[in-house]
């Protein structure tokens, strides 16, 4: 990787990042511009979510899900990201997830970890067993620092959804101070707007990255005041408004702020790419591809095309590769 700033694509960076604070503690986001959402993605949405619901609860009973991995020893050669579920555990959503990043061209190894206590049924404990889930945290940061030792130079990215949003922060956290990983990619956490950040952004080298939608009414609006956030606050979670700055940071910590925590709010543009602006879109297989594998392999040098290249466009262009070898797919590379 260079050492000069990476480039993303300007659809990104009207979205990502916060602009200098007017006032305290508050940070102005922005929009792409698209307007109101239509009915007819409204219906899209809660039917996406409702069919992702029921397939988390029916297929491990039916046959079974566990954790997906593909590491053979030539994606290993190229880097590592490790996927967090929510509090449902291993399911289709983060195997999707991992799929989307095999299929949008990223290189390195993937593995979904399941930090949860082994079923849905438990999902008080996942989500509210903070301490339980500070040592989950801590053997994700393990395994990246492993990984690191064998591996030095290469990227490592973590991706959590939902409440793998806020044990993603707890690994970083969990991290050494010398330690980095490339970046951290928030789909829908579950964690309060104001959550402290500047631990988890100060292990990152190209920063903390949060996807949310106001649209995320009854997981992350509804849910998480109800039930609580991964930190224990009952309120709409940063998946579904955004994080927030602080009180009280000193001028360092806010431009630790503007400069690494990159946010980019839902939308429609990303219902091309299969993503309706619900709780679980975010882990739908064509959007992982055509919008966080991009980020992922311009951060390791490489050109990337974007969904957002050709609006009008059927089929979103491909990627441009630079010379970095693909690693082969074969069967003793995923588990």
């Amino acid at each position: 990787m260079g050492d000069g700033p990476t480039r993303y694509h300007p659809h990104f960076a009207a979205g990502f990042g916060a602009t200098p604070l007017m006032g305290h503690g508050e940070m102005q986001l922005r929009n792409d511009g698209v307007g109101r959402t239509g009915f007819a993605l409204v219906i899209r949405r809660y039917c996406q979510d409702a069919v992702c619901i029921v397939g988390v609860l029916a297929l491990p009973l039916v046959c079974g899900c566990g954790p997906t991995r593909y590491v053979a020893p030539d994606r290993l050669a190229h880097g590592y990201t490790v996927i967090l579920p929510g509090i449902e555990g291993a399911s289709y959503l983060n195997r999707n997830v991992a799929k989307g990043l095999i299929s949008g061209g990223w290189p390195g190894a993937v593995e979904v970890y399941d930090w949860t206590a082994g079923t849905i049924l438990l999902f008080p404990v996942n989500l509210r067993a903070l301490d339980r889930n500070k040592h989950e945290a801590a053997k994700v940061a393990r395994k990246i620092m492993d990984y690191q030792d064998r591996h030095p130079d290469q990227p490592v990215h973590i991706i959590g959804h939902s409440g793998g949003g806020g044990v993603a922060l707890l690994a970083l956290e969990a991290l050494p101070p010398e330690r980095q990983i490339t970046s951290a990619l928030l789909l829908a956490p579950a964690v309060s707007p104001d959550y402290d950040l500047r631990r988890a952004l100060r292990r990152t080298q190209h920063g903390v990255w949060n996807f949310y939608s106001r649209h995320d009414v009854g997981f992350l609006k509804a849910g998480t005041t109800l039930m609580g956030t991964i930190d224990g606050r009952h309120t709409s979670a940063a998946g579904a408004v955004g994080f927030q700055m602080p009180w009280g940071l000193d001028d360092a910590d806010r431009r630790l702020y503007s400069h690494k925590l990159r946010q980019q709010p839902y939308s429609r543009k990303m219902a091309d790419s299969g993503n309706t602006g619900g709780h679980t879109g975010w882990a739908n297989r064509q959007f992982v591809s055509e919008w966080l594998c991009p980020i992922m392999i311009a951060q390791a040098g490489e050109h990337a095309a974007f969904a957002a290249d050709d609006a009008t466009s059927e089929n979103p262009p491909r990627r441009q590769r630079s010379g970095l070898p693909r690693a082969a797919e074969t069967q003793s590379g995923v588990h």
